[in-house]
């Protein structure tokens, strides 16, 4: 991040100042503006080859796709400049592929996980000798559906800062990963209004449950 702000502001100077120094046809602005990015796909490149953890992933494709083609451009006078040169991507599409794909399944194995977490400490709390709270009268149940909702939708939403065609692929699978939370959620609840009858609380738990129902709808 600190090597793209130099990259800006150097270039800034350039499409500012500089540039008009020398004649149209000596191409100051795209000499200098080729040789970063020259360099800076080179260094993303071999980032992109060689290991990277899952938050270094995010943060090389965020560069790749979000802050050097945009963040870049925020400048009027640099973007004028920058659209006549027509750098591209930072990376071969094939590399930015194969990296989205990488982030993608880690993101949804982590949703996964996530959700799994949630589950066992609902199935925790029916197991506790307490009543389950209300709201405005009513049994609620309402920390599974939040913590669910808030762990998908930060999911996406980190994706979304990626690229949209990467936050639209992840809420596809995710798409797929909530219905089958959804069937573990029944068989648990299930499970337990078979064996849980002696429960203190086992008719609040269920009524909470099945007003929880509506958070997934």
């Amino acid at each position: 991040l600190h090597m793209g702000k130099t990259m800006k502001d150097d270039l800034t100077v350039v499409a500012k100042y500089i540039n008009k120094l020398y004649p149209p046809e000596f191409n100051v602005f795209s000499i200098y503006a080729e040789l970063y990015h020259n360099y800076f796909a080179s260094q993303a490149k071999k980032n992109a080859e060689s290991y990277l953890e899952d938050k270094d992933i995010y943060l090389l494709l965020s560069w790749v796709h979000n802050f050097y083609p945009k963040d870049m451009r925020k400048d009027h006078a640099l973007a004028v400049e920058l659209d006549k040169v027509k750098l591209g991507s930072l990376l071969p599409s094939s590399l930015s592929k194969e990296l989205e794909n990488k982030y993608l399944d880690s993101e949804e194995v982590i949703v996964k996980n996530s959700l799994s977490r949630c589950l066992d400490k609902e199935i925790q709390r029916w197991k506790e000798d307490k009543e389950p709270e209300k709201l405005n009268g009513h049994f609620q149940s309402e920390l599974l559906g939040i913590f669910v909702i808030q762990s998908i939708y930060s999911s996406q939403k980190r994706a979304e800062d990626i690229s949209k065609a990467v936050g639209e692929e992840l809420s596809r699978r995710l798409l797929k990963e909530l219905p089958a939370f959804l069937r573990s959620y029944r068989d648990a609840f299930e499970d337990f209004k078979e064996k849980s009858k002696k429960h203190r609380y086992y008719k609040p738990i269920l009524i909470a449950n099945i007003n929880n129902c509506w958070n997934f709808r």
